[in-house]
């Protein structure tokens, strides 16, 4: 099947409804789901959770990689111009031996961890027994993980 990177349609309109708080302080826990290779389900704009990985069986399994995914830290909202974006520092699982094709950033507060966005990575990311770095982009308005302009 296929991901797709993309602001998933739910969370746009789950912004309305103030269900996600991004603040550094105080603010809802965030997490990157990872999606292995060759996965059965499809990921884009119209998935809605973490559940959709779950239910096709597509998380990643393997040594240093927790289920649900690693916890993210935030970094507060800001704007740039017309722009507002947030971003989450990097992580770095140590000792991984895993493979994953993508992942879902979502949140994991509130019931039925909704998510906010997909991403294909481009091509498989390897780690064997090393360092497996899930590498945000630069914190700013042309290139954030979420953005709104």
């Amino acid at each position: 099947m296929a991901i797709t990177t993309a602001m998933l349609t739910t969370f746009k309109r789950e912004l309305f409804k103030a269900t996600h708080n991004f603040l550094l302080s105080g603010g809802n826990t965030f997490r990157f789901a990872l999606i292995k290779t060759g996965m059965a389900g499809t990921y884009g704009a119209s998935s809605t959770a973490y559940t959709d990985i779950t239910g096709n069986t597509d998380e990643v399994t393997g040594t240093g990689y927790t289920v649900k995914g690693p916890s993210l830290t935030r970094i507060d909202p800001t704007t740039s111009g017309t722009t507002a974006f947030v971003d989450f520092a990097d992580v770095t699982l140590t000792t991984a031996t895993i493979t994953a094709r993508g992942g879902m950033l979502y949140d994991d507060t509130p019931s039925g961890d909704p998510g906010c966005s997909v991403h294909d990575f481009g091509a498989d990311k390897t780690a064997s027994g090393g360092d497996f770095v899930i590498q945000f982009p630069a914190a700013d308005a042309s290139n954030a993980i979420l953005r709104i302009a």
